[in-house]
């Protein structure tokens, strides 16, 4: 039976998607625009990656509470709010004077997208019963967010060239109001007639120990990893997370449940997500920064660099369609963590090439293991559980995504700034600098290398030279840590394949 995208149910398809599409769009634009973020606002470093972080953290942490309160009130109710909650933030995003008021509202957005995803991936999900239907939808649906992904980074660098980086938030707004009337029209209302209770200990306790922990990432190489505050907050997350584990063991309608953490196959399949979201899905934001803070280029320059990275995001799930044909889930899984591998050893050695072939050839690669792995990960971890289960499946799914992107940014970037610091330290203790060299450090690693200069005028093009070494030097470390988490992983998904099929072996043999 065909699609027809003029049925309603197509509507529905095609308005859900838009709405899924912006969370994507507002997501990936943003790494474009930090570096001029930095600049108009004389944003330290950690600053502008609570601009990242704030949001993905909102945005993870409520995407399963946001479902629950969908299916439980009304889906096109909670999209509608949603859309509000969206477009209104959006807004204050445009208008934040200062970078605390930036990443606040961020944050306040991070809730809107929540809220607006995840009814909008439940509309669709009850629009379509017939399996063969079900798969085309889908399927279309994955390509408009592949599509999304190539445009971003076009769209984020043309925006901010043309009109500056407080439009990339308030273009939002009038796509709120069109999505807001398609909403309205095309989409019925439905709920779940026996919604999942919540778990408020469990939302509480996960959320702010992911929190502490990210802000010990981000504020660690600034304040000094020993420091008070740092051991304070990954002691503070750690028991948190203690908590949360305890407390899902014994609630009766758990957020999480443990027991699917039991087989082997499902283990490694989260795990590749969390690795694929913090090795390949992360690159969207960190490679803007690399192109224009390392390179040299302005944010337009930097929006086509990234089409090698993202057309491969685009292109590669459907090769990995076909190779899926021939191979097992998990060795596709370990196709896609090894490729992502090469790639970003591939990029720790661009970092420090003249020649940009290097950055194309190693963004295309990392790209194509990002989109091996886009899609193939999703299809391991339900593949591991039963029919029943095939909600939570999807949740756990869900989270483990964002939140490998939110700690592969804090993580990845904490690497970044703290191999960066010491270099450019190390540098400038050959110049006469020593008053105004913590000043210059934090500007650079800002991304603001106008104002950088303009602090060590008397040795001008020297210094920057030194900036920009030590800006790449950070990146190949960040890179080499990517490398070493998609690799390890892969190692874990091909030790789960012979765990289980020794198992299977045994019992054949019983």
């Amino acid at each position: 039976m065909s699609l027809r995208l003029s049925s309603p149910a197509g509507r529905i398809l095609l308005t859900g998607s838009f709405g899924c599409a912006m969370t994507v769009l507002d997501t990936n634009v943003v790494g474009i625009i930090l570096p001029t973020v930095a600049r108009e606002l004389g944003a330290t470093f950690s600053q502008i990656e609570w601009v990242v972080s704030s949001y993905v953290l909102c945005f993870a942490a409520l995407l399963l509470p946001a479902g629950a309160i969908a299916d439980r009130y009304g889906r096109k109710r909670v999209l509608l709010v949603g859309i509000a909650l969206f477009a209104l933030t959006s807004l204050a995003c445009a208008l934040a004077p200062t970078a605390p008021a930036l990443y606040a509202a961020r944050a306040l957005q991070g809730v809107g997208a929540a809220f607006l995803l995840a009814p909008a991936l439940a509309v669709i999900g009850h629009a379509f019963h017939d399996e063969s239907q079900r798969e085309r939808a889908w399927a279309l649906w994955g390509g408009i967010m592949g599509l999304t992904m190539v445009l971003a980074p076009l769209i984020g660098g043309a925006v901010n060239t043309l009109l500056g980086w407080r439009w990339a938030f308030a273009v939002n707004l009038p796509a709120c109001l069109l999505l807001a009337a398609a909403v309205w029209r095309h989409v019925p209302e439905s709920r779940n007639p026996l919604p999942r209770p919540l778990d408020p200990l469990g939302i509480l306790s996960s959320s702010s120990a992911v929190f502490l922990l990210t802000w010990t990432l981000i504020t660690g190489p600034e304040h000094g990893w020993t420091s008070v505050a740092c051991v304070t907050r990954a002691v503070g997350g750690a028991l948190l997370f203690t908590l949360f584990i305890a407390w899902e063991r014994r609630c009766a309608h758990p957020m999480l449940e443990l027991s699917l953490f039991r087989h082997t196959g499902f283990v490694a399949a989260v795990a590749a997500m969390f690795a694929y979201a913090a090795s390949a899905q992360v690159m969207a934001s960190l490679l803007p920064l690399f192109l224009q803070n390392a390179r040299g280029l302005g944010a337009g320059q930097a929006g086509l660099a990234m089409l090698p990275f993202a057309l491969a995001m685009l292109l590669l799930p459907q090769v990995g369609r076909v190779l899926g044909r021939w191979l097992s889930s998990p060795q596709m899984l370990a196709l896609g963590l090894g490729v992502t591998a090469l790639g970003n050893l591939l990029m720790m050695l661009a970092a420090h090439a003249e020649a940009h072939g290097w950055t194309v050839l190693g963004m295309a690669v990392l790209g194509s293991g990002g989109g091996l792995l886009n899609g193939q990960t999703q299809k391991a971890i339900m593949g591991n559980v039963p029919r029943e289960r095939a909600g939570m499946a999807s949740g756990i799914s869900t989270t483990a995504r964002f939140t490998g992107v939110l700690a592969g940014f804090a993580g990845l970037g904490a690497v970044l700034a703290e191999t960066a610091r010491h270099a450019m330290t190390a540098a400038l203790a050959t110049l006469d600098t020593s008053a105004a060299a913590p000043a210059f450090i934090d500007r650079v690693l800002a991304g603001d290398l106008a104002q950088a200069a303009a602090l060590l005028p008397q040795h001008g093009p020297q210094a920057m030279l030194l900036a920009r070494q030590a800006y790449a030097q950070g990146f190949a470390h960040a890179f080499a840590v990517a490398a070493l988490l998609a690799a390890a992983t892969t190692l874990l998904v091909l030790w789960s394949m012979r765990r289980v099929a020794s198992r299977q072996a045994v019992a054949r043999n019983a």
